[in-house]
């Protein structure tokens, strides 16, 4: 997959979640600082940060 001659960079996690588990509010919030969305299209583009 090419994006603008750019390729994603992936890691494959193996790790096995449990079901109903959630995340805390502040948890979420660490999540969504990494995350930039396109005001556009809000629900289908979404840019994460790496930190």
């Amino acid at each position: 997959m090419i994006w603008k001659g750019l390729y994603p960079i992936l890691s494959l996690s193996k790790t096995v979640y449990q079901k109903g588990i959630s995340l805390t509010k502040k948890a979420m919030k660490q999540v969504e600082f990494r995350l930039q969305r396109n005001p556009l299209l809000l629900k289908w583009d979404i840019l994460i940060q790496r930190v």
